[in-house]
């Protein structure tokens, strides 16, 4: 005896076709909440990086890192630089010629470029292939200056090790894991402010 819940031309009937939707749309239903919760996993991965208000500007950076040059680099915060002729992390202190020459630059590698913008403002720019983290102008700033050069980790550079190199022999504990969605930390400014 033949099932007379089917149709004549052979397919399915309505019990089966509902079921079979609702199963489709339960492993719709999973999978997005699998997608969801593994971008969410992802985006609350950890990442090393300084926090500029415990850097004591040691010079470690520079040299700890298993990267060469290291990841750490001196990054500069506009808003609130002075835009000073007389910067503190650009010439060196005993200087008594503002000029861009090599023996009056603070940084080793002459990676702050120095621009003319009115008198008496200059704009101080990184070249970031130039930098290794040393920390000088950050130190110089900070001591002469309102402290707008500060060093971060940069994520593009970092191999993001396990052990941090820096951090383990950092004497300040500057360097902690911080969310991948939210890498840098400045220290005096409110990096969720626009501007």
């Amino acid at each position: 005896m033949e099932d007379s819940s089917k149709s004549k031309s052979g397919g399915m009937n309505r019990r089966e076709f509902l079921n079979s939707g609702l199963r489709f749309t339960i492993a719709i239903g999973v999978g997005a909440v699998a997608v969801r919760l593994l971008s969410r996993s992802q985006g609350r991965q950890m990442v090393w990086q300084l926090d500029p208000a415990k850097c004591i500007q040691c010079g470690r950076c520079a040299t700890n890192c298993v990267k060469t040059p290291s990841a750490v680099k001196c990054t500069h915060v506009y808003s609130m630089c002075g835009y000073c002729d007389l910067c503190g992390g650009y010439f060196r202190p005993e200087t008594k010629d503002l000029t861009t020459a090599a023996e009056n630059q603070l940084c080793p590698t002459s990676a702050i470029k120095r621009k003319y913008i009115e008198d008496p403002f200059f704009q101080y720019d990184i070249d970031e292939a130039l930098c290794i983290g040393c920390a000088k102008c950050v130190k110089g700033c900070g001591s002469f200056g309102n402290g707008s050069l500060q060093l971060q980790i940069r994520q593009d550079l970092c191999d993001n090790c396990n052990e941090c190199a820096i951090a383990r022999d950092c004497p300040a504990g500057a360097f902690s894991r911080v969310p991948s969605d939210s890498p840098y930390i400045f220290s005096g400014y409110d990096s969720k402010k626009k501007g």
